[in-house]
């Protein structure tokens, strides 16, 4: 079954890949996933409530730190109770989250990813001008042959689509 749909996705976008230079091929896929699952999590995520959430999370920050500098016990109490409330509210966004986004993504990106990778599997994407620890402990961990100067597919993917996805959602206004 998985083959097929790897035909399907050579078919549409192998012109692409054999015509284009892979860091184009890449970046443009970071920008077309980072911008797809974006925009499913803002329509399928209640905005109102995460930013809601945000709002009370940083005004109980602010009213803990004062109870704790002034060792206010009966306020640290008062304060335990709104806290649990939080915790609710909280649980209602991560559900929404991780069974409504992530349960719709995450197969889209193992799917598209298990394709790239047979066409990028140990091809350095970008090349930095010095050997960077970070690609080299990555590489080691995935037994990639590339050297530590390089960034395979992976990588490269996940700072596209985190930079478009970052991008997307301060103009969403996404909390």
């Amino acid at each position: 079954m998985i083959e097929g749909v790897y035909s399907f996705l050579d078919s549409l976008f192998g012109p692409l890949i054999t015509s284009y230079q892979p860091i184009l091929v890449v970046t443009v896929s970071g920008i077309i996933l980072g911008a797809l699952f974006t925009l499913i999590n803002y329509v399928l995520v209640d905005q109102e409530k995460v930013k809601l959430l945000q709002k009370k999370s940083k005004e109980f920050q602010k009213k803990y730190k004062e109870a704790q500098a002034s060792k206010d016990e009966k306020k640290l109490r008062k304060l335990q109770q709104e806290q649990i409330e939080l915790m609710k509210l909280q649980s209602e966004v991560m559900k929404d989250t991780m069974f409504k986004v992530t349960l719709l993504t995450l197969p889209i990106f193992w799917i598209f990813f298990g394709w790239l990778r047979r066409w990028y599997v140990e091809v350095g994407i970008a090349k930095a001008p010095f050997n960077f620890f970070l690609f080299d402990w990555f590489h080691k961990l995935y037994h990639s042959g590339l050297p530590a100067n390089e960034l395979g597919y992976i990588g490269w993917y996940i700072m596209t689509s985190m930079i478009t996805g970052y991008i997307l959602r301060k103009l969403l206004d996404m909390g």
